[in-house]
């Protein structure tokens, strides 16, 4: 019996192939389109999870109150790890203070190469459940040891064995390999660390001059722990709250006066719920795995509306199938399986559609997610659920033939007067609303995403990108040599001016608070964003002075100067800010000399914050060399000279230059990512719709055969046909777009709050979307319109 509904089933599917391809194809994409945003989804919420301790590991975090508001940090200063051993012992298994991972320079020989890593107290071998490939992680307890990962082992030593070999960090440190551990999970806060040195050795070591020297008043290090087996993480939290604000007030360090909190952020909220506003966390990217998670159902949703509109439009054809097999002897039961069976077959044969469909998209969706996602053919949940919702899909959409077509009357529908009635299109014409609805807003979404994005991008920047580069400096060779490095690359012809910074023109790494100036608030809690620079930045990267002057080299007295920005004079309520005092408590009395306009040196969503810019009195702060190409030079036969000219200061380092303009464009990776996901999920959706309006026209047309050759009889032309045939098509969509632009201002408009510098939502994205929406629905419905209305009547008119 299961044989001959199957057969029966495949005939029909053969018999109206239009129907069928519309059906499989649909609900194939829409399976397609779910399973890749499961996929991403999936990879997203299993981040950090391939850790045995995850659910024991935080990260201190600090709260404090400054500039009238709490802003979280991440980072710590060295004293707090100690302090959290010698007063909550008791609590944590391990507490281990780490520096930043970032690039190094690992030298073997002749063979030098940048790999990312960091230094680390020998305990996190055992927090992060570390496996040893060789050697052991006990050996991390001598300063001058180093482990590699097993990427790292090849790419430094090829096929010799690692175990005892010196190598040098930073070309400064001698360091010999004591062990090889398995690469960390790429999925995870730590998948880039290919190294780990002893911390000890970044403690002794003269590479990071002055962050040891005031204990609590520099935060450039990170604290993580594993508390203990039987504590409960929010109550060791609540417990460590004050330990640096005691420790602060102890030393009468003016930093007390930001009331610092600390309390743990567990691992499995890093990547996820890595956002704080005012100190409470807003989220983070789970917003994208909620927003993404929910494209993926409407996705889903309309491919299975797709389905159950075709299926029951054409299953009110079969009603004379279904009086004759009652005729002849069937039952109620065997009707509804033979119907079941058939839409089970086009969702199963959809299923596995879909899953060609995945991998051969794979490849281009992993580039543009920057992700490296893949079918999980050997996870049993995976074939769990796809199998499950084949089924449910299949049911659901068989449902209403099953059992609504199997309960009619054999004689009415024999003798021609069983009529469906009006009311049976309206379930459908509902289902087409709702699909051109999300379809709509989905169209809105991504073109709000976009013109944010060019808002931000469009920002002026206070500062002059052009031709600008920026060299990250990973050792102090070139700092050592940096005048005669200068002199040369003005020399070469191709280079228009160079200057020293503490961080690139895109970043501010350094804050500092504890200034005094005449007029101050006692009760502000002052933090200014601070960079380190030459007396030649200004002219480098052409930044816009609005008072006052730049800095000379030629004045002694500028050693003992400020440059600040707009958004400072502002928030120090200065009217005449030129030639006023400032007093950096440690550092010393400095006058403001100028003030430039405001650089958008950190994200380009946010307003600029109050900063300032001085010269060094150490030049080991400088890590960043920033050069202007001349423009009367190529850009590329300019970057061979320059290239030229630093290998011959250090020919063993592979430089990281970068154009300011790439690094800039970098600040919106992620929302163009998140944009083009959008528009590539939306763009299916009105794919998908549209199949579905394509399919519903087409059995409109054939449904009206007769009408239509009775009006071209009586002298209709084709445009009244075609006006006849997609009216109702218009009509239909002209309430989606109704429904969806309330909803997608009130979606859009709440995404866009969480920016500080936003764009407005304007009329015309409502305006596009219509058009948009309107063309592609016409043109949709035009080809089976006008194929109706082209029809010869005599033949439609004929008798069956």
């Amino acid at each position: 019996m299961i044989k001959n509904y199957l057969k029966i089933a495949w005939r029909n599917l053969i018999h109206n192939r239009v129907s069928s391809m519309i059906n499989i194809g649909g609900l194939a994409v829409g399976m397609a389109v779910a399973m890749l945003i499961g996929l991403w989804v999936w990879d997203e919420l299993s981040f950090d999870t391939g850790y045995t301790n995850r659910d024991r590991i935080a990260r201190v975090t600090d709260n404090s109150f400054i500039n009238g508001q709490t802003e979280t940090w991440g980072s710590s200063a060295w004293p707090l790890a100690p302090g959290l051993r010698s007063n909550f012992g008791n609590y944590f298994k391990h507490v281990i203070i780490t520096s930043w991972t970032g690039d190094h320079l690992l030298t073997y020989g002749d063979k030098t190469v940048t790999q990312k890593g960091n230094y680390m107290e020998p305990a996190i071998t055992d927090m992060l459940s570390i496996k040893m490939l060789k050697g052991t992680a006990k050996s991390l307890n001598d300063p001058t040891s180093i482990i590699l990962s097993q990427t790292t082992a090849k790419a430094v030593f090829g096929n010799i064995d690692p175990i005892n070999k010196l190598i040098k960090i930073d070309k400064t440190q001698n360091a010999k390999v004591t062990g090889v551990y398995e690469n960390l999970p790429e999925n995870s806060s730590f998948g880039d660390l290919t190294f780990i040195a002893p911390w000890q050795m970044l403690a002794i070591s003269q590479n990071y001059p002055g962050r040891f020297n005031n204990p609590w008043g520099a935060s450039w290090f990170q604290t993580f722990v594993q508390i203990a087996d039987n504590a409960d993480m929010a109550q060791v939290s609540a417990k460590i709250k004050n330990l640096k604000l005691n420790a602060l007030r102890g030393l009468n360090n003016s930093d007390a006066r930001h009331k610092s909190q600390l309390f743990l952020h567990p691992m499995g909220k890093w990547y996820l719920y890595g956002e704080f506003k005012n100190g409470i966390n807003t989220g983070g990217r789970i917003q994208y795995v909620w927003l993404f998670g929910i494209i993926g159902v409407f996705v889903l949703l309309l491919a299975c509306i797709n389905f159950m509109n075709l299926s029951t439009a054409r299953s009110e054809k079969r009603a004379k199938e279904v009086g004759i097999r009652k005729a002849i002897g069937s039952v109620r039961s065997q009707l509804i399986a033979q119907f079941y069976s058939e839409s089970l077959l086009i969702a199963i044969l959809a299923f596995f559609l879909s899953l060609l469909f995945v991998q051969l998209c794979l490849p281009e969706f992993n580039q543009l997610a920057a992700k490296k996602v893949s079918i999980l053919w050997g996870n049993s949940l995976f074939w769990i659920l796809g199998i499950a919702f084949t089924l449910f899909t299949g049911l659901i959409a068989g449902s209403y033939p099953a059992l609504y077509l199997s309960s009619f009357r054999p004689v009415k529908v024999l003798k021609g007067t069983f009529r469906v009635g009006r009311l049976a299109a309206i379930p459908r014409k509902v289902l087409v609303v709702v699909q051109f609805t999300v379809s709509v807003v989905l169209i809105i979404g991504t073109i709000v995403v976009f013109q944010q994005i060019q808002f931000a991008k469009n920002r002026p920047v206070g500062y002059s990108r052009n031709n600008l580069l920026n060299v990250s400096l990973q050792t102090q060779d070139l700092n050592k040599q940096y005048q005669a490095l200068r002199n040369d690359l003005l020399a070469s012809g191709s280079v228009s001016n160079v200057s020293e910074s503490e961080s690139p023109i895109t970043a501010i790494y350094i804050s500092n608070g504890g200034f005094t100036w005449r007029g101050k608030d006692p009760v502000v809690q002052e933090q200014f964003n601070s960079m380190s620079v030459t007396a030649d930045f200004g002219k480098t990267v052409n930044w816009q002075i609005k008072e006052g002057r730049d800095f000379n080299p030629a004045f002694l007295s500028d050693s003992s100067g400020f440059i600040i920005n707009e958004a400072a004079v502002k928030f120090m309520g200065l009217k005449h800010p030129i030639g006023e005092t400032i007093e950096w408590i440690g550092n010393g009395k400095y006058k403001i000399i100028g003030v430039v306009k405001d650089m958008v040196n950190q994200s380009a969503y946010e307003t600029a914050k109050q900063s300032f810019f001085y010269l060094p009195k150490n030049w080991s702060q400088l890590s960043n060399i920033n050069i202007k190409i001349n423009p009367l030079v190529s850009a590329h036969a300019a970057m061979n000279k320059i290239k030229a000219i630093l290998k011959k200061y250090d020919p063993s380092t592979s430089f990281n230059i970068q154009f300011v303009d790439d690094d800039y464009a970098g600040k919106f990776d992620n929302e163009e990512r998140i944009g083009k996901l959008a528009s590539c999920f939306a763009g299916l959706a009105i794919f998908i719709s549209c199949l579905g309006l394509f399919g519903m026209a087409s059995f409109t047309a054939e449904q009206r055969i007769k009408e239509i050759g009775v009006r071209k009889v009586l002298g209709a032309t084709i445009f009244n046909l075609w006006q006849l045939l997609s009216k109702d098509f218009v009509v239909l969509v002209t309430i989606s777009l109704l429904i969806a632009s309330p909803m997608a201002w009130y979606f859009m408009h709440n995404w866009l709050q969480s920016y500080q510098y936003r764009t407005e939502i304007s009329g015309w994205v409502f305006a596009i979307a219509a058009i948009g929406a309107m063309v592609i629905t016409l043109l949709t419905v035009s080809y089976q319109s006008i194929k109706a209305a082209l029809a010869n009547p005599v033949r439609s008119l004929k008798s069956e």
